[in-house]
């Protein structure tokens, strides 16, 4: 029996196996409105079979954007436009979730496939912010420190960003944590060098990503899953590393956060050690140690490679991106590669049993 197509329960919510799409975003949206590409999308990996389909980075705020082209939930107008995604992907019987974040200093950028370079205010872009003036890359600007009084205004944004997922029906919500965008940012000595209660020690470091995990937590339903993603490590000695992630897991955990998405990287360019599954052992010791489940991400491309993170108990669930990218109908081909029923719609079942 496949271990990889268990079904398992988070809470309330049942996921019907425990392949989720990674949250990747499509620089496609307009003021932040998700539109017909997104319910495509979306929706075809939801056929596809897997269990989780999690929307994109979707920002609290204007200026949480990555590129002015990002999914947002900072308005209440924009719930209209995720409610028919979160209809179509629930009735292919999948669970649907959001990820929300802030992207701080790696904010104001241009679409990937225009270069990415930094957007000023007078090209559609805006002045980034961050816990310190310290820029992203010698190509990106200075942001701004960030006062106490911005800091309880992102809270306050992330707060209403999850009323309004509540209200446009997602099940799971996961808060961004990683990738050098502003929570991680706060968390790592690198990007954190501020002298107040939220800099300098690992506890004051964690402090404002903890206030954020805490707040969601007390708004989001209690029988609902909460996630948090985070970067395992920097990848550069003396910054953020697996062992602070565990002390600040451990204290996720105690707030109630119900998976840590396991993956690494992202707050400075430095080169990292990529290779198939190169960051699941990151998840495995977090949830050996700290006793919480885990997601595993990065390069998992293989459905023997999943099973066997699965089977091992490195992680609890695996969280595919680019292969979902090349490929909608993994989970359906992994099904069959793994010899056990898959969840084939009825519209494919004949290609599939043929």
């Amino acid at each position: 029996m496949s271990k990889l197509f268990e079904s398992f329960t988070i809470r309330s919510v049942q996921f019907k196996n425990r392949i989720f799409l990674s949250p990747m975003c499509m620089y496609s949206a307009e003021k932040g409105y998700v539109n017909h590409w997104h319910l495509v999308h979306l929706g075809s990996r939801a056929v596809g079979g897997v269990a989780l389909v999690m929307v994109e980075a979707t920002a609290v705020s204007p200026e949480g954007r990555i590129t002015p082209y990002d999914s947002g939930i900072w308005t209440d107008a924009h719930i209209d436009r995720f409610i028919p995604i979160v209809d179509f992907v629930t009735k292919q019987g999948a669970v649907v979730g959001i990820q929300i974040g802030h992207a701080g200093r790696k904010a104001s950028t241009d679409k990937p496939w225009l270069g990415g370079a930094p957007l000023p205010p007078e090209k559609n872009g805006w002045i980034p912010m961050a816990p310190s003036p310290i820029p992203f890359d010698s190509l990106s600007p200075i942001p701004v420190e960030m006062s106490r009084k911005e800091i309880h205004k992102v809270e306050e944004d992330f707060v209403r960003a999850t009323h309004r997922a509540r209200k446009a029906g997602f099940q799971v919500l996961e808060i961004h944590m990683a990738h050098g965008y502003l929570l991680h940012e706060f968390l790592s000595p690198l990007s954190n060098r501020r002298s107040d209660e939220f800099g300098g020690s690992l506890e004051n470091r964690m402090r404002f990503p903890l206030i954020v995990a805490k707040a969601v937590r007390s708004q989001w339903p209690e029988e609902l899953p909460l996630f948090v993603r985070i970067s395992a490590t920097d990848w550069v000695k003396g910054g953020w590393d697996l062992e602070q992630s565990i002390a600040f897991s451990f204290r996720l955990k105690e707030i109630g956060i119900d998976l840590i998405d396991c993956s690494s990287g992202g707050l400075l360019n430095v080169p990292l050690p990529v290779r198939p599954g190169y960051q699941v052992p990151f998840a495995e010791a977090i949830r050996r140690k700290v006793g919480i489940k885990t997601a595993a991400v990065g390069l998992i491309t293989d459905p023997w490679q999943a099973e066997a993170i699965i089977s091992q108990e490195k992680a609890d669930c695996v969280f595919l991106a680019r292969e979902l990218l090349r490929d909608p109908y993994w989970v359906l081909k992994a099904a069959k590669t793994l010899r056990v029923k898959g969840p084939w719609p009825l519209q494919y079942l004949r290609a599939w049993t043929s």
